[in-house]
């Protein structure tokens, strides 16, 4: 997956597998000054944080605070009206997990995927998902995972639990030992962070499996 520009990734895997800065680089689509549009938005978001950038409403404040040229900052806050205008209504309907089956639903399409990837969905206390995003990508038959790369969204958003999915292009659900090893380690690594691994699943061509519930 490294490597990857933002309108590739959206190309191959659609927007919810990419990260709130690569979102925000397609919408600015050039930089500013010195900074590379990637660099403009890791920076943005870095700085003044999502939580202080969807409260902004005037283009002024934005150029001030941001440090945005006029024009980009007209696009960020037409950006955020419009998901306020379409989506604020079903903010507080986000999909509710209990089971393996209803994590099957969020990682579903990735049993179209032709290489390994890893995908992860972040709960909150009530088990509802608050954040989904793709977690690496690696070949026909397997796919590094970092806990890092794994834990940081769960720190970032605040989450209290992750379900993290990988597929077999082969179709076949079985586990591999080194699934049960990542998995295994992973665990242990959200007991330390207090954000607990609660299910991996691998997901094949006409269904999935469960490695912690079965």
């Amino acid at each position: 997956m490294k490597g990857l520009k933002p309108r590739e990734k959206m190309t191959e895997f659609g927007p919810t597998v990419l990260k709130d800065y690569e979102l925000l680089a397609i919408i600015f689509g050039t930089g500013y000054g010195d900074e590379k549009v990637m660099e403009l938005s890791q920076r943005i978001l870095k700085d003044y944080g999502s939580k202080a950038i969807l409260k902004a409403k005037h283009v002024g404040d934005v150029q001030e605070t941001v440090g945005l040229p006029p024009v980009k900052a007209m696009q960020l806050l037409s950006t955020l009206e419009l998901g306020r205008r379409f989506f604020a209504p079903e903010f507080g309907d986000f999909p509710m997990i209990r089971s393996p089956e209803d994590a099957y639903k969020c990682f579903k399409k990735m049993d179209k995927y032709k290489k390994e990837v890893c995908e992860a969905i972040y709960l909150n206390a009530k088990n509802r998902v608050i954040h989904h995003e793709m977690i690496s990508m690696g070949t026909l038959e397997s796919t590094p995972l970092n806990v890092a790369e794994v834990f940081e969204p769960a720190i970032s958003s605040r989450a209290l639990g992750v379900i993290i999915a990988h597929n077999h292009p082969s179709g076949d659900c079985t586990p591999t030992e080194e699934d049960i090893q990542q998995t295994d380690l992973l665990q242990k690594a959200g007991e330390i962070l207090g954000k607990p691994l609660l299910d991996h699943l691998i997901i094949g061509k006409k269904g999935f499996r469960s490695i912690l519930q079965n």
